[in-house]
């Protein structure tokens, strides 16, 4: 019964085709598939939206969802065309296929025609056409790309090799009794690191060790946020200057990256990267500021009582 009802619709969608018009007007066509025709009554044409996109990429063995957005469809029909057979795949909610991987949705709050191919396979690759049964038939195609791990691990690798940088480095000072707060950032990597250590080492000693997180220094946490870019964030809380030295990132998949740490007791050196150095920063410029109001001030008043 499947294969009677596709023939069916395959049937009708062919007449309309071919009704009064002789042929079906698509994309590239006569006409444009974003600017419809409109009939002889009031009621707006069926449109598509342009800002649908056109190439879908998804991986092997993952779903893949190409979208269609008719604007003013009335009570015409979508339906999904797989261009390489010509196969009719859905038409409205109803597939037409024995391949259930492919499933249209739609919900009645918008414009959206939605196909999902589950379990993408490469062979599944190729253009497919949301058709709208207008008169003559319009069309809108999606092209859909599907990819394995070994290429997407080749386009990220092409990108850049992958990098770990601490930052705001290569030195922080910070103040005793403060938090030492360090962010790492793993980059242009195909997957997120499996692991990441943080090392502290005692540039007094030389001695370098794995940061515990249940040491009985205790105040030491981690967190980390994976994705495209991974993140690790070092907290050290109640900082003392035994807590000075070279702290270093190194996740699994990346060459490690390091930063010196000073923990300051009072001083104040000029190359101090803290909050505080910028507040004084900041303190200079509403001095010098004011200043300057003070002596516009004075040479104004010296000319009018001049």
């Amino acid at each position: 019964m499947p294969r009677e009802r596709a023939a069916a619709a395959h049937c009708l969608l062919v007449a309309l085709c071919f009704v009064s018009y002789g042929a079906c007007d698509v994309a590239g066509g006569a006409g444009s598939v974003n600017a419809l025709p409109g009939g002889t009554g009031s009621r707006a044409a069926p449109s598509f939206d342009a800002a649908t996109p056109r190439n879908v990429t998804a991986l092997v063995g993952k779903s893949a969802y190409l979208s269609c957005r008719v604007r003013n469809l009335g009570n015409r029909t979508v339906s999904w065309i797989r261009h390489r057979d010509l196969h009719i795949l859905t038409v409205g909610g109803y597939t037409y296929t024995s391949d259930q991987r492919f499933q249209a949705s739609h919900s009645p709050q918008t414009d959206d025609w939605t196909l999902q191919v589950k379990w993408a396979q490469q062979r599944d690759a190729g253009v497919y056409e949301c058709q709208v049964s207008t008169q003559p038939v319009r069309s809108f195609f999606v092209t859909l790309h599907v990819v394995d791990c070994d290429e997407i691990y080749q386009r990220m690798y092409s990108d850049g090799v992958p990098s770990a940088r601490i930052l705001g480095g290569p030195d922080l000072h910070v103040d005793i009794g403060s938090t030492i707060n360090l962010t790492c950032l793993i980059q242009f990597s195909p997957e997120p690191p499996a692991y990441i250590f943080w090392y502290h080492e005692d540039e007094v000693s030389g001695r370098k060790q794995v940061i515990s997180y249940d040491s009985s220094r205790g105040g030491v946490s981690v967190v980390t946020e994976k994705g495209a870019a991974t993140t690790s964030y070092l907290l050290v809380q109640d900082a003392t200057p035994a807590d000075s030295g070279r702290y270093s990132c190194a996740p699994s998949n990346a060459e490690l990256a390091s930063v010196r740490v000073h923990v300051l007791n009072g001083e104040r050196p000029a190359a101090m990267q803290t909050g505080s150095a910028g507040l004084s920063d900041s303190w200079v410029c509403v001095v010098t500021l004011l200043a300057a109001v003070a002596l516009h001030t004075a040479v104004l008043h010296t000319q009018l009582t001049s």
